[in-house]
């Protein structure tokens, strides 16, 4: 257990599961958002991790799209981030800043970027981004 800012502060807790099941509406139950960051009211990053090149189920893509979407026409810009991780021991923690994009969605558009771009390096652009709209 840490106390450290954004550290996992309880170990257990955090194994676990919610079963979705029963809260079934057609096809669709809820989904999870692995991160999410409301940056000093001027926009949202969402964040979603994924295990080497692991499909995103298009109902969780989708619901990511259209919260993204929803978001940015409201006036906050949104950022959405899928996360590429290498980490098979599910015992093992997953350091996100060690992670990269395997794609995110801008301004209406899913884009795969030609190049590696870490995680970090991302959400720093976007934050000096949204800390200096005018």
């Amino acid at each position: 257990m840490t106390n450290e800012r954004g550290g996992i502060h309880d170990r257990e807790r955090a194994k676990q599961q919610i079963d979705y099941r029963g809260l079934l509406y057609g096809k669709i139950t809820p989904t999870d958002i692995d991160g999410l960051i409301e940056y000093h009211n001027k926009g949202y990053i969402l964040i979603e991790a994924k295990l080497r090149e692991t499909i995103v189920p298009n109902g969780q893509k989708l619901a990511f799209e259209r919260l993204t979407d929803d978001l940015t026409r409201g006036g906050k810009p949104t950022l959405c981030v899928i996360i590429r991780h290498e980490i098979d021991d599910p015992t093992q923690d997953i350091d996100a800043v060690n992670t990269t994009i395997r794609e995110y969605r801008w301004e209406y558009k899913w884009i795969i970027p030609t190049y590696i771009l870490h995680t970090k390096d991302a959400i720093d652009n976007f934050v000096y981004q949204l800390d200096n709209l005018s």
